[in-house]
């Protein structure tokens, strides 16, 4: 809802002006997944081929916008909404800017995920689903954090204590017990390279 008295402000250069600068389509990939399925080692590594191809990127990590924007938010159902509700907000801004945005954040709510696909624009947002069971995730557990869970030193956790809602229909859906981070990086690459070369 738009704020009371405070009317949207136009200017002359817009998001296919800033597109046909870069030479680039402006897209958001958003990765989702349980904490440790891999999200954000996938997304680097993307990230990293996209930019040796002249491809001009940005990736906004869960851990990264919780330490800094989002250091105001818990866990609850709640706050996990508003969480996913700014990332979207500012998502959808780096894509006005002509960016194309990675997005890694466990997000385990579909209506939340639907939210921030409004935000940025259907058209714009391509659901990544990074699955990987929950047990591999806990094998890794390279943060401790599915230990703490199980104690019951962390509340609310995605996956022990908290749902985690499977995409119905993502994008792309990467089985990493299948594929290596690698070949899964490149899946993603190649399959978005033709949407964000002008």
């Amino acid at each position: 809802m738009q704020a009371e008295n405070t009317p949207k402000q136009f200017f002359q250069i817009n998001k296919l002006s800033r597109e046909n600068l870069m030479k680039q389509n402006a897209l958001v990939l958003w990765f989702t997944g349980l904490s440790g399925s891999g999200k954000s080692t996938i997304a680097d590594l993307v990230e990293n081929e996209f930019h040796r191809r002249g491809v001009l990127t940005y990736s906004l990590d869960g851990d990264n916008i919780r330490n800094g924007i989002n250091k105001d938010l818990g866990f609850s159902e709640k706050d996990r909404s508003e969480n996913i509700r700014r990332i979207g907000e500012i998502a959808h801004l780096f894509c006005e800017a002509g960016i194309v945005v990675l997005a890694s954040f466990i997000s385990p709510f579909q209506k939340d995920r639907k939210i921030a696909s409004y935000i940025v624009g259907d058209e714009n947002f391509y659901e990544i689903y990074v699955n990987t069971p929950i047990e591999v995730c806990e094998e890794r557990d390279i943060k401790g954090l599915y230990k703490k869970a199980r104690s019951g030193e962390i509340i609310n956790f995605t996956g022990v204590s908290s749902p985690y809602e499977k995409p119905l229909k993502p994008y792309l859906e990467l089985d990493t017990i299948k594929k290596t981070k690698e070949e899964c990086s490149m899946l993603v690459v190649e399959s978005m390279i033709g949407k964000i070369r002008k």
